[in-house]
């Protein structure tokens, strides 16, 4: 690359880590291309993108950020990164079955928020987080809980008196 392309590569790669909820960085190496074709698919899909990256080129983008100290072991060797610019733990959910099924590719680091996250906090954390979607269920039900409590309240002197109504005749009919 000459002096001006890697000049755009550059801000390229600063847009996106500014635009991003959050990044995981992996490791590829003996990856087949079908199964890495198999891998972008399934990014496109979710709305992540994904690239595979100059180490040199995100250490220039990222120069700025005070926690770019913590990618340095990250950015060694074959790099790619899966943005996710929605939903922060969709990347990582799409790698880790991607791991179940064939092992690779390896997670490097993630970031989340300014945060670097390491290889198992990446796999056990940030990949168990709900989606948006389920996370808005989860609230609605929290939300929905007291309304479903207070009716349930409201109808239990009802209830009961046809209970009482109703053992009452039982016993009427069988004396």
């Amino acid at each position: 690359m000459v002096r001006p392309e890697k000049q755009e590569a550059v801000e390229v790669l600063r847009g996106r880590f500014s635009k991003m909820s959050s990044a995981v960085l992996v490791n590829f190496v003996g990856m087949k291309v079908a199964e890495i074709d198999r891998l972008r698919t399934t990014f496109r899909a979710k709305g992540i993108e994904y690239r595979v990256v100059k180490n040199t080129l995100v250490k220039k983008a990222l120069a700025n950020e005070p926690w770019v100290d913590g990618l340095n072991l990250a950015l060694k060797g074959m790099t790619g990164i899966a943005w996710s610019f929605e939903e922060p733990s969709a990347a990582a959910r799409i790698l880790k079955e991607a791991i179940k099924e064939a092992q690779k590719p390896v997670i490097k680091a993630g970031i989340l928020e300014g945060s670097i996250l390491d290889a198992k906090a990446v796999e056990n954390q940030l990949a168990t987080l709900p989606s948006k979607d389920e996370a808005r269920s989860m609230l609605l039900a929290t939300f929905m809980a007291p309304a479903q409590h207070l009716v349930m309240v409201l109808n239990a002197p009802g209830r009961n008196f046809v209970g009482v109504l109703a053992a009452k005749q039982r016993k009427a009919e069988s004396a």
